[in-house]
């Protein structure tokens, strides 16, 4: 697995029961064609995804999220930069966690001042300005990989009650 892989099954997961299909998720994440297809192949062969990549394996998804995430692609926040809210900091953990430090994806258009953040692929934070319900899976699993044991919960529930729902 790669990092993006994860991206692109959350896109997915927030499409909901909207068809999609590989060129649209290229574009819409800043992400090759090519890419995309392997990293379904990828995530195909993991079980996260149907063997005829229509569907997702959305238990398997979660458990991968999890358990796996905060050990497959650790994080650690960096340096002060500009860019746009993640983890807690970003909406909908924003207003259930209050905390101090505010974690960023690095974007030089961003509007907000916060610790570094390396997103799952260079392009999440603008691909997250385009698809709101997309950006609240990629906060919440970034809230996964680099928050405390509460906000590792909350965030944990509340992915949970997404996927149900999506």
């Amino acid at each position: 697995m790669r990092p993006h892989d994860l991206a692109i099954l959350l896109k997915i997961a927030a499409k909901g029961d909207q068809q999609w299909y590989m060129k649209d998720l290229a574009y819409e994440l800043g992400i090759s064609a090519g890419e995309v297809s392997e990293s379904l192949n990828r995530s195909a062969y993991a079980g996260l995804i149907s063997k005829d990549k229509r569907s997702l394996n959305k238990l398997a998804l979660f458990d991968f999220l999890t358990c796996g995430l905060p050990y497959v692609f650790p994080q650690q926040p960096g340096a002060l930069a500009r860019g746009i809210k993640t983890a807690h900091s970003a909406f909908p953990l924003s207003g259930k966690v209050s905390g101090e430090e505010v974690f960023i994806w690095p974007y030089a258009k961003g509007d907000s001042r916060g610790q570094s953040v390396e997103p799952l692929h260079p392009n999440i934070p603008e691909a997250c300005l385009k698809d709101s319900i997309f950006y609240e899976y990629m906060a919440l699993a970034d809230a996964i990989r680099i928050g405390k044991a509460r906000e590792r919960q909350l965030a944990v529930d509340m992915i949970k009650k997404k996927l149900k729902d999506a």
